[in-house]
């Protein structure tokens, strides 16, 4: 495959297709096996979920993927960072640093959570009222752009080298694609992808309204860093949970103007941390 002028050495045509066939197989499935009730209009929210999408795609091309194969083809070059240093074939160090890149990803998903500043912008993304595959697109683009930094930082500690990123951004759509939608799996199904991989239950409980729901199941790719963080929750129903955040559960929320300017409108409060860690088996899974 020829590299994409960005330095992505997978092409635009071939991600293109393979993400717009997951995301067409999930909406179908979404169709037939619905797991939470679907109350908005889903053709608005689509309309609503792709147009935020559409600016956090090009803050993506235009800022963070510039940056993040510059370096990566720089820490290739320089033989810098922890995966340059690690012997046997390039295979290992591929799957080694998409491993560590997802780690290090959860610590910047509890960071969005935890700082408010950061939350302000997070927070578009948890104030849809519904979630499905669409939701998995929703997010500020200003977020985006605060991310360019720490996504520099993984990459020059990290030292993964083009393929190893653009096989991680991969994973990682694939996996944030079918952890929000509104699918349901066949429980048995659910509960032994849940041991390797986020699944649509656990991520619906990261998506509640209430502060212990909300302040768990953090991972986006991996399920093991909850789990290693007591984080894994897995004992909430899907029809006991509330999705949305706290005041912002209006019409008048939901509209794209209101989501692009929230950030720069009023401060807010992180959701308050749960007294109590959490390690629970994904066979809990209701």
């Amino acid at each position: 495959m020829i590299e994409d002028v960005g330095g992505n050495p997978i092409t635009n045509v071939f991600r293109g297709l393979l993400i717009g066939s997951w995301i067409a197989t999930l909406i179908c499935w979404e169709r037939r096996k619905v797991l939470r009730p679907v109350r908005d209009n889903k053709l608005r929210r689509d309309v609503r979920n792709f147009g935020m999408a559409a600016l956090a795609g090009a803050v993506v091309q235009l800022m963070e993927a510039p940056v993040a194969f510059w370096l990566a083809r720089r820490a290739e070059k320089m033989q810098a960072g922890l995966l340059q240093h690690v012997p046997g074939p390039s295979i290992v160090r591929i799957g080694l640093g998409i491993v560590l890149l997802d780690y290090t990803l959860y610590q910047w998903h509890v960071l969005t959570h935890r700082v408010p500043f950061l939350w302000r912008f997070h927070q578009v993304h948890h104030i849809d009222r519904e979630m499905d595959a669409s939701t998995a697109l929703r997010f500020h683009f200003g977020e985006i752009a605060l991310s360019v930094a720490y996504r520099a930082a993984q990459i020059r500690i990290i030292g993964p080298g083009p393929t190893t990123v653009a096989g991680w951004q991969i994973f990682l759509f694939l996996c944030i694609l079918f952890h929000h939608s509104n699918v349901r799996l066949p429980l048995a199904w659910e509960r032994r992808a849940a041991w390797f991989v986020v699944t649509p239950r656990l991520h619906g409980i990261h998506h509640s309204i209430a502060p212990h729901e909300v302040n768990s199941n953090w991972s986006s790719g991996l399920t093991i860093w909850d789990w290693l963080h007591g984080t894994l929750r897995t004992d909430i129903p899907q029809k006991a949970i509330v999705i949305g955040v706290s005041g912002h559960l209006n019409d008048r929320d939901q509209t794209i103007g209101n989501l692009l300017t929230l950030p720069f409108r009023e401060s807010t409060s992180v959701p308050p941390m749960s007294p109590r860690s959490v390690r629970q088996l994904p066979s809990l899974l209701t």
